[in-house]
């Protein structure tokens, strides 16, 4: 029986490999663990392993990665500090990581380091900032890359990996949102306590690149909100350098009617209050990828974004309040307008499982080879 253990320091890689999890846990053919570490063991941000605990998996492993000092270089360290004990302790055959994190930059040293085999999830892709180097480094400490699309694969390809290592299974949080196990908005809202009729989704995370730069930026963007007269559910930027920033413009929103601040969301809740909102506004990656797939209108701000993929009803807006204001303005009048799916057909597990089950992925040298194009 195989061992393949699963690494995840936030919200948003959680939401990616939830449903990869899963599946596996349902066969007999593998033996799951889940590596929790990151912003999950935070109570600022929510303490989201009790998102992960209420799962059910049969194998949960904590360790803290957190340091004073919120750099990345020394996130880095503890992560693959604590992750190498624990990968000794069960001896995997696979490590799982996903996208562009420190975290899965972590877990990637840790298996090629240690003779493991790595699996990246959503490789080959363009993000914005430091996001880049992490991903494109990940991707070439792994072994076996399950990516969205052709343009993931083509790119991985260029850099010199193996074909037959690039497996083409969609984007596996696609499986969630357009699954029928979405919560209602009546539960969600409930559950909650949003009272708003209608509402706006706010993200805003800190560019990493432009750290010094950020307390202006939140400044601005809480003031274009100040001025607007949309109400606003508001998700805590995640923790990367510059975030005290943000947290400080937040405290303006404090005990106004119009915003709701929560530290983090269940993913499936999540889901559902982005599927029915007016729009979504901030430099999340949610207002580039899920929210076309659901027809709901986005403001992008700023450059964290800036390679990605951009479809649907998309405003553009710097970081200035006036730009951000102006798009506030137009973005009343954008009609929700669905996107062709570019990610997967919503079996992104199942094609998973498909690919571990069969024989040819464990054969895989673990000593990599670069194939020139």
């Amino acid at each position: 029986m195989k061992k393949i253990l699963f690494l995840t320091g936030t919200r948003a890689d959680f939401g990616k490999i939830k449903s990869l999890i899963q599946i596996l846990e349902q066969t007999d053919d593998f033996e799951v663990y889940v590596a929790v570490t990151g912003m999950h063991l935070q109570e600022k941000y929510g303490y989201t392993l009790i998102e992960i605990e209420r799962c059910g998996f049969k194998n949960i492993h904590t360790f803290s990665n957190h340091t004073h000092e919120t750099t990345m270089d020394l996130t880095l360290a503890k992560t693959i500090e604590g992750l190498s004990s624990y990968t000794k302790t069960i001896v995997p055959d696979l490590i799982v990581v996903h996208g562009d994190r420190v975290e899965t930059l972590a877990g990637a040293i840790v298996g090629s380091l240690n003779n493991i085999l790595v699996a990246h999830i959503e490789g080959g892709e363009l993000s914005g900032t430091v996001d880049d180097l992490i991903r494109h480094s990940v991707s070439k400490l792994s072994h076996i890359h399950f990516v969205s699309n052709k343009a993931a694969k083509k790119r991985l390809i260029q850099m010199g990996e193996i074909t037959n290592a690039v497996v083409t299974i969609g984007s596996p949080d696609i499986d969630i949102m357009f699954s029928d196990q979405l919560p209602s908005i009546e539960t969600v809202k409930q559950y909650y306590k949003i009272d708003f009729e209608d509402y706006a989704i706010a993200m805003f995370h800190p560019v990493t690149t432009e750290a010094n730069a950020m307390k202006e930026y939140a400044k601005e963007f809480v003031a274009a909100l100040l001025e607007d007269s949309h109400n606003y559910v508001i998700i805590y930027p995640n923790n990367d350098l510059g975030s005290a920033t943000i947290f400080e413009a937040y405290e303006k929103l404090q005990d106004n009617a119009q915003f709701r601040i929560f530290p983090s969301l269940r993913f499936e809740y999540f889901l559902t209050l982005l599927k029915e909102s007016q729009f979504i506004i901030g430099n999340s990656s949610a207002g580039i990828r899920e929210a076309p797939y659901y027809g709901i209108p986005a403001i992008n701000i700023g450059t964290r974004q800036q390679n990605r993929a951009l479809e649907g009803a998309i405003l553009h807006a710097d970081y200035a309040k006036e730009s951000i204001s102006q798009a506030l303005k137009e973005i009343t009048f954008q009609e929700k307008k669905e996107v062709q799916n570019d990610f997967g057909s919503g079996n992104s597990a199942q094609l998973f499982l498909e690919s571990l089950q069969k024989g040819d992925i464990w054969l895989l040298n673990h000593q990599k080879q670069f194939r020139d194009i």
